[in-house]
């Protein structure tokens, strides 16, 4: 039995056209006026006239693996796995397009049938919005500028400096002296979530927001997440949507902006269908405080494998409150004297986590190989340290969060084993076809991942790099995850891209 009721109207009037950073114009007058006309539908003629047209769009891909079936079962160890990779790409798809709903925009199908267990936010709750920095000199005040430029009306902005050696405090003392935003500067260099934390201990709103040191927001992205909280009260945390800020500065740049671009609209998407993403990321962060307020301690001081893990993982404070039901209680017992959890305790609750697409961000990329390198192996470190939290609940919340979460993991676990099976034992063994149709398949992929952008993006061009990214994961970053487990201990946290 599912909840629904009628759109919430967004706070502060009318919204704003998009802003695109670089980029000038309105937003195209077809797609506004195709908008206008399914936000007037029937809620179930609107899912159901989705869900047939994708199945349309699907259509040549459904017909490519119609085909290729009876074939499996004569040559499944070389048909197996490019058709699991397609039927995954193909299911994924299916449930972004078909299933997700922007929840500032609409109401979301299959609320919790108890919604009275998880209390409601103010009408327009107050907000506090942090971000850290180190070294950050030529970015960070495009970054603040942005946080302080949002139309969210009560707003806390809450700038900490951890101990950077460039430019960066002196830019932030004219950016206090001109603007409503309070900086805390600290003497010695903590780390990400230290830093955070300290910043969180200042904050007074009842959602806590985080943004990262190089990102530039749209006017109204915040507002967006916070009308998605305050409609939503199983919300316990949103993430925006991101895109490359700097994506025309090379080719491995644009690369990158089309593959955030999937990750959100659809990875993200899916999984927010389920009220289950498994990553707040931290482009556009955005929290009930009583779902992580209680937490945040642990999160400072996570250890894994017998050390600090110093890295900022989104993933893992997104785990706090998606497994605070099951994990919740003996989190707190072990920071029982701290101020965030005598403070309050708030109630462990089954809090679900959405996305916002229309809640737009954008974030400096790595644009050369190197740094962009270092990026991946704190990722991985990251989703490894995260599996062995995350993991050990993410199938209490059900099958389909279950399926996305687990299928997710199998699929990195399993990449470095296809990389050597066909890129070194198949050419060993004189087996080229093998390799050419694994290299096939994972530009077939690419392709249809580059399509789907440029459904969404039709007026961009740069759909043509998404097989280059696919191709770039399979042959070099599937060889990171065995890297990034035996270097898991080493490594600070850093923004820094040169």
């Amino acid at each position: 039995m599912s909840v629904q009721a009628e759109r919430p109207a967004p706070p502060g009037g009318p919204e704003p056209s998009p802003f695109v950073p670089g980029q000038r114009g309105a937003p195209r007058p077809g797609r506004a006026r195709l908008t206008a006309l399914t936000d007037r539908m029937d809620p179930g003629v609107r899912h159901s006239a989705r869900r047939l047209l994708v199945v349309i769009l699907l259509l040549p891909l459904l017909l490519i693996l119609a085909h290729e079936a009876p074939r499996l079962v004569q040559a499944p160890l070389v048909l197996g796995y490019g058709f699991l990779v397609l039927t995954v790409t193909v299911s994924m798809l299916f449930i972004a397009y078909s299933r997700y709903d922007d929840p500032s925009r609409r109401t979301l199908r299959g609320r919790p049938r108890h919604l009275d267990r998880f209390p409601e936010l103010p009408a327009r709750p107050r907000v506090s919005f942090l971000v850290a920095v180190k070294d950050e000199e030529d970015g960070i005040e495009a970054c603040v500028r942005s946080m302080a430029g949002s139309d969210y009306p009560d707003l806390q902005i809450v700038v900490v400096d951890d101990a950077s050696t460039d430019g960066t405090r002196a830019v932030l003392r004219r950016l206090a002296r001109e603007l409503s935003v309070r900086v805390l500067y600290l003497d010695r260099n903590v780390g990400k979530k230290h830093a955070l934390v300290r910043a969180a201990a200042l904050a007074d709103g009842d959602v806590i927001a985080f943004t990262d040191s190089d990102c530039v927001l749209a006017p109204d992205a915040l507002r967006r997440c916070v009308t998605a909280l305050t409609a939503h009260r199983e919300l316990g945390a949103v993430s925006g949507h991101a895109r490359a800020l700097n994506a025309d500065e090379s080719v491995l740049s644009k690369a990158q902006d089309v593959w955030y671009e999937g990750q959100f609209r659809v990875a993200k998407a899916a999984e927010a269908t389920f009220g289950s993403v498994s990553c707040v990321s931290g482009p556009l962060a955005v929290f009930r405080r009583d779902a992580i307020l209680n937490y945040l301690p642990a999160w400072a001081g996570d250890r894994f494998l017998g050390g600090e893990f110093r890295f900022a993982t989104d993933r893992q404070l997104t785990g706090y409150v998606l497994g605070q039901k099951w994990k919740g209680r003996k989190l707190k017992a072990q920071y029982a004297d701290s101020p965030f959890v005598t403070e309050r305790d708030h109630p462990e609750l089954p809090w679900r986590i959405g996305y916002v697409q229309s809640a737009k961000v954008w974030t400096t990329v790595p644009a050369r190989f190197r740094p962009f390198m270092r990026q991946q192996v704190r990722w991985k470190k990251s989703f490894i340290r995260n599996l062995f939290f995350t993991g050990t609940f993410m199938w209490r919340r059900g099958l389909g969060p279950a399926v996305l979460f687990y299928g997710h993991v199998l699929w990195v676990l399993c990449a470095p084993l296809m990389a050597v099976r066909h890129l070194v034992w198949a050419p060993y063994h004189g087996l080229w076809f093998l390799t050419g149709l694994y290299l096939g398949g994972v530009l077939l992929k690419g392709v249809v991942w580059g399509l789907a952008f440029k459904a969404d993006n039709p007026r961009s061009t740069r759909w043509r790099y998404r097989p280059l990214m696919s191709l770039l994961s399979s042959v070099v970053l599937s060889w990171l995850l065995p890297y990034s487990l035996l270097t898991i201990r080493r490594g600070v946290w850093s923004r820094r891209l040169s």
